[in-house]
């Protein structure tokens, strides 16, 4: 019996709802439905009466509710015993974020903040997206840094988390420059001839955005998958090597494109999503360590100064605009 089994169990008891638990859990529906039954096969008896709508538990599933506020809780302050030993991993701010993250923007970020906020000390975790979020979602980590766009939020309780936006990046493709400097590969291409593409695994958060990407064009796209990975720095290395056309954020490529040797291969498919921060709320039951609770009110300042800088703009431009016999 694994404790997210207990985990699945205990949001399916309160949400009354397959769906809503799934999205909750960051799993899809059948997954999470398969974890329940594993519950039950583990428990031996029907946990959830599925004839009835809205879910409800079972008499044996209410006593396993019961039991399974204790034992997490249980586990989550015998979990918090265990930190508390080591008094130098207090000084550590845990980050879990997207392996493309962990090479591209984050070590810029830190020197960044080195310089204006102090010194800092980190732990990296790069896992795939789904990964990085349950992380955050099973308290393994202090704060969660990953990519955001509107056709691909994230299912995370507003009561529960909060978050800081920290800037944004840009996904675009490139190819390998030729010798006149440019694109070896040249998008849409033609039907009869696509052209080889380097793309992300299945299931990849990139490869999400740059499916939209393709189907938000107004031109058809005619590419070659002939290579796929998890990892943006994987597909760059191949893009370099002449093996195709990869979408890539900008953070990544930003070296090999000053150096000419990657160039745009369609300067109209791009796409600008968020780079964002999260965190549980502190809680009475779970207080935020000292240097992960001031780094996140400096974080909240320098986000509320960039707000005020943007209105007092706008401001500014809405006035010079404004028609004479308005003002």
């Amino acid at each position: 019996m694994e404790t997210k089994w207990l985990e699945d169990f205990v949001s399916l008891a309160e949400t009354r709802s397959f769906s809503r638990s799934a999205q909750l859990r960051h799993v899809t529906q059948p997954a999470f439905s398969r974890r329940i039954q594993a519950l039950e096969a583990w428990a031996g008896a029907d946990l959830v009466d599925r004839s009835s709508y809205p879910t409800r538990l079972t008499p044996a599933g209410q006593t396993l509710y019961d039991q399974s506020l204790e034992m997490l809780q249980g586990l989550q302050s015998t979990r918090a015993m265990l930190r508390g030993h080591t008094s130098a991993g207090q000084d550590f701010i845990e980050f879990a974020l997207p392996h493309t993250l962990a090479f591209t923007f984050f070590p810029a970020w830190v020197s960044s903040l080195r310089e204006k906020f102090g010194p800092l000390k980190s732990r990296l975790i790069a896992l795939n997206v789904h990964d990085a979020v349950l992380r955050l979602v099973e308290g393994s980590c202090d704060l969660l840094m990953t990519y955001h766009h509107d056709s691909q939020p994230f299912q995370l309780d507003p009561d529960r988390y909060e978050m800081v936006s920290l800037g944004q990046e840009v996904l675009a493709p490139f190819s390998r420059a030729n010798a006149a400097g440019e694109a070896e590969f040249s998008l849409p291409g033609r039907a009869g001839q696509p052209l080889p593409y380097l793309g992300y695994a299945p299931g990849a958060y990139l490869g999400r955005m740059v499916e939209l990407i393709l189907k938000q064009s107004s031109t058809p796209i005619h590419l070659d998958r002939v290579y796929e990975t998890d990892m943006a720095e994987g597909l760059k290395a191949m893009a370099l090597e002449g093996h195709g056309i990869a979408f890539l954020p900008l953070s990544a490529v930003k070296k090999e494109v000053r150096s000419k040797k990657l160039v745009s291969a369609g300067s109209h498919l791009e796409m600008t999503m968020d780079v964002r921060v999260y965190r549980e709320r502190p809680t009475s039951k779970k207080i935020a360590k000292s240097h992960a609770q001031a780094l996140w009110v400096y974080l909240q300042s320098q986000a509320s100064a960039k707000h005020q800088v943007v209105v007092r703009d706008g401001l500014q431009l809405a006035g010079k605009l404004r028609p004479a016999r308005d003002r």
